[in-house]
């Protein structure tokens, strides 16, 4: 039951994964990461890691090297979305990527170890490499993805000492 319940509640991320680097409107998700395809595509591909490893016996190293390279690719990513400059942004960006990079480096390791098959390394190769192509644009420079402003102010509040309206407030 606790499982069927974990799975629930992880479809309710918005695991769908679309194609490019557009953004989802109106999913009812509170950060602007979450609202990333690739956002969403690495999310996914940590679900599957977690899954492999946890059924997966022995292979110590390689398992743990393909779980901390998984996750910390959505990890990395909102980390980034969140950074105010651009540079930051894309440095942010290019360390997901390179955490990509070397979960395709990890499965490669397990399959050639006989944990993984090569029909099962390819198919997530293939969100890998997705995943990679979109970290890659993000990581140009010029290229940014910004949440939303929200306009700031107060709210009709008198904003000077006096208790005279001011002229240029009134209606």
């Amino acid at each position: 039951m606790a499982e069927r319940e974990r799975q629930r509640k992880a479809a309710n991320i918005g695991v769908g994964v679309g194609i490019g680097i557009g953004v989802e409107k109106g999913i009812g998700m509170a950060f602007g990461h979450e609202k990333l395809d690739v956002y969403r595509a690495a999310i996914e591909y940590v679900g599957w890691a977690y899954r492999f490893c946890e059924a997966l016996a022995g292979h110590r190293n390689a398992k743990d090297q393909l779980l901390r390279a998984s996750q910390a690719i959505p990890l990395n990513i909102a980390e980034g979305n969140g950074k105010g400059t651009d540079g930051d942004r894309r440095r942010y960006f290019e360390i997901a990527r390179g955490s990509a990079l070397e979960c395709g480096a990890a499965q490669d390791v397990l399959q050639v170890c006989g944990a993984l098959t090569a029909e099962e390394n390819e198919k997530n190769k293939d969100l890998l490499d997705r995943i990679v192509a979109m970290l890659t644009k993000l990581g140009q420079r010029g290229y940014a993805v910004h949440e939303a402003s929200a306009e700031y102010g107060a709210g009709g509040i008198d904003p000077d000492t006096d208790t005279d309206p001011d002229p240029e407030r009134q209606p």
